[in-house]
């Protein structure tokens, strides 16, 4: 029993070393999604009747001057705004809204609101995500700096895509599909999620440029976090001697460029991703759910603390661009109702919203349910 209790609140144990982490990295990047929703939300002046993180059974909570309540729920999977006159948490109208709301309550009633402030209040939710990530970046960015390598050709791996398209040592890549190159983490990020995709490749071999094409291929390794991932590699090697390493120090506003940058890349990367597993070219094993972020969390923590936060950052992104997908009861899924809106100046039937809306729910939860046995069973 000892020993049991031991393990459990050990900093590498279940409890500290584990679900503490988790809840860490969940929290906040819930917290901040829904304090899009709710800021901007007020800021367009629509009523909030309660703010939530997690679902289920309140656990602590407390009611502003406003009338919001705040609270705290036991299934920390998620969060919500619940919206003056929405019959459920993703801001559905409530049909009968109209007989129980006072005239004051209309006025700021979320479905009475024009069709850009519901936009903007939906959209809000994963812009704070991203607006997240650049903060963490930027932090990281400032405080750190960052290790870059020229993006040079030291070495070919026989028998390799390189090889057969004709890299040499010594070349210095350019660009690839037309995306210029700056450094050697450049050529690593274009090329890593592409496997299986014929690229085009500019180099400057001594005083000219030479035209490449070459394909990567799957190459399983270790992250730093200890996952298997499976990344796409033409066989190209770097060292020290040609790549010359070199510390960037960024002051607040370089930093912060430089953070907007990179999470750009990282929003493109992660929507790639999700084009390719739709369409069966990628590994199912990549995506994962709690039990997989809960791990990598613990890992993350057990690492430093500025692991952990930029997990955070990563997961903030990839709960943005999971948002914006054009399926209800995503965000993306009520912009799409709203486009339409906007569009043909008046808003989409109940029976047609009500169709789509069912149908997108059970995507969401079968997609909820394979990530699931993916965390359980299936990797």
């Amino acid at each position: 029993m000892t020993d049991f209790i031991v393990s459990l609140f050990s900093t590498d144990g279940l409890l500290i070393g584990t679900i503490v982490p988790f809840l860490f990295v969940l929290t906040v990047v819930v917290f901040v999604h829904e304090m899009g929703h709710y800021l901007v939300g007020r800021w367009c002046g629509i009523g909030v009747k309660a703010f939530s993180v997690g679902f289920g059974p309140e656990l602590v909570g407390f009611n502003d001057r406003r009338g919001t309540r705040w609270k705290l729920c036991a299934i920390p999977l998620g969060g919500y705004v619940k919206f003056t006159g929405d019959m459920s948490v993703t801001s559905t109208p409530d049909p009968e809204s109209g007989e129980r709301l006072s005239p004051e309550e209309l006025k700021v009633a979320f479905h009475t609101q024009p069709v850009w402030k519901r936009a903007a209040t939906v959209f809000a939710g994963p812009l704070f995500n991203f607006i997240l990530t650049i903060a963490v970046f930027a932090v990281m960015f400032a405080g750190f700096g960052r290790y870059v390598m020229e993006p040079m050709v030291a070495d070919v791996r026989p028998d390799s895509p390189a090889a057969i398209a004709g890299f040499q040592p010594g070349d210095r890549f350019v660009s690839i599909d037309g995306t210029p190159v700056r450094t050697f983490g450049d050529v690593q990020r274009l090329v890593s999620g592409r496997a299986g995709d014929e690229l085009s490749f500019v180099v400057r071999r001594g005083d000219e440029e030479v035209a490449l094409a070459a394909t990567p291929e799957l190459l399983e390794q270790q992250d730093a976090l200890g996952n298997t991932v499976r990344i796409g590699v033409i066989g190209v090697i770097n060292d020290r001697e040609m790549g010359k390493p070199r510390h960037i120090e960024f002051g607040p506003l370089e930093a912060l460029t430089e953070a907007t940058w990179e999470t750009g890349h990282v929003i493109y990367r992660t929507g790639q991703f999700l084009k390719r597993f739709v369409a069966g070219r990628e590994d199912r094993c990549q995506l994962g759910g709690p039990v997989k972020i809960a791990d990598m969390a613990g890992k993350a923590a057990q690492l430093g603390f500025e692991w952990l936060v930029q997990l955070v950052a990563l997961l903030s992104v990839g709960i943005g661009v999971l948002n914006l997908l054009p399926i209800p009861p995503l965000d993306g899924g009520h912009l799409v109702f709203y486009a339409i809106e906007a569009v043909m100046r008046r808003p989409v039937s109940e029976r047609v919203m009500d169709a789509v809306y069912r149908v997108g729910l059970f995507a969401v939860l079968a997609f909820m349910g394979f990530v699931f046995w993916n965390d359980l069973f299936g990797c």
